[in-house]
């Protein structure tokens, strides 16, 4: 492959990641943790399935950044899980002393990179592996959106009987409970859901969405969601590797746009070779506005929380 990824992190998430890279033949992947043989074991065993999948990608495992050198694109994965009954907020302190070191680490040896935050709490993380790598907003960004958005779909289809790729969804704002899914452009077969449900149904589905996360770690009991957060992941990662210029709702850094300043808050991007290429500023009503002030008004707190 003519493209590399590093995967920082060899937990569920990571090594879910590492494995749809790979099997999509996007790049060669770099899978990286502090765990001694953790890395090494699970690339190998992705590597030993390569002849059942049929693809020729290079996967290793390694305990050290140096295997991580000369990254396109680095996903952050590390990081404690949220477990059953904790807030993504109750992480914050740990998670943000493993990012800052971790991005500083890869940061180094992949000065070019293009930076893909999945630990929690997202929005502040963002925020920490920014300031961390020194990097440019284009070049720093977070999943959540892409995730939201794809729980807001999944449920919609559900309450429908109607397939996914019918389904066109947004969900904007910080990743957590303050979250702003937007029923006006969220649409079946171009028709939007106002049109198909009514409200309380409309209202059930977003409160389904916005604890989508807790959802699946009640059931868990012992974990977190690791399946559609890789996946979300590697769709933000297809875009900007193939360049296909998708239109994404991604954790971006805001210097103005929808009245937001200095903030990783989720809006739709476009995303391709350079990163984030452009912030799409859709209208909203005064509800929506309200709404998303809110979700960053909630970011605001968990960034000021970084400074203690």
């Amino acid at each position: 492959m003519d493209k590399k990824v590093s995967v920082i992190g060899a937990g569920n998430v990571g090594a879910t990641i590492a494995q749809r890279l790979v099997e999509k033949e996007l790049c060669d992947v770099a899978l990286i943790d502090i765990i001694e043989g953790l890395p090494q074991g699970k690339a190998l065993d992705l590597s030993e399935a390569a002849p059942i999948e049929k693809h020729d990608a290079h996967l290793s495992g390694s305990n050290s950044y140096e295997a991580s050198a000369e990254s396109d694109i680095i996903i952050i994965t590390a990081g404690i899980p949220r477990k059953p009954g904790m807030s993504r907020d109750d992480l914050i302190s740990t998670n943000a002393g493993i990012v800052k070191t971790v991005t500083q680490q890869a940061a180094e040896l992949s000065p070019k990179a293009i930076l893909i935050i999945v630990s929690n709490p997202l929005d502040a993380m963002c925020q920490v592996a920014y300031e961390a790598s020194g990097f440019p907003r284009n070049r720093v960004m977070g999943m959540a959106g892409v995730l939201d958005s794809a729980r807001l779909k999944a449920f919609i289809a559900m309450e429908l009987n109607v397939s996914v790729e019918n389904i066109h969804a947004f969900v904007l704002g910080g990743h957590g409970d303050s979250m702003v899914p937007l029923p006006r452009y969220s649409t079946v077969a171009g028709i939007p859901i106002t049109e198909l449900l009514s409200k309380e149904r409309i209202d059930a589905i977003i409160d389904r969405t916005k604890a989508g996360g807790a959802e699946i770690g009640g059931l868990l009991k012992t974990g977190s969601a690791f399946y559609a957060p890789a996946s979300a992941a590697v769709e933000m990662a297809e875009s900007i590797l193939k360049d296909k210029k998708k239109i994404l709702p991604c954790a971006a850094y805001l210097e103005g746009e929808y009245g937001i300043r200095d903030l990783f808050i989720g809006v739709p991007v476009k995303l391709g070779k350079n990163g984030i290429e452009e912030i799409v500023q859709i209208s909203l009503t005064d509800d929506e506005k309200e709404a998303l002030q809110k979700s960053a008004d909630a970011v605001a707190e968990l960034k000021s929380l970084l400074k203690k």
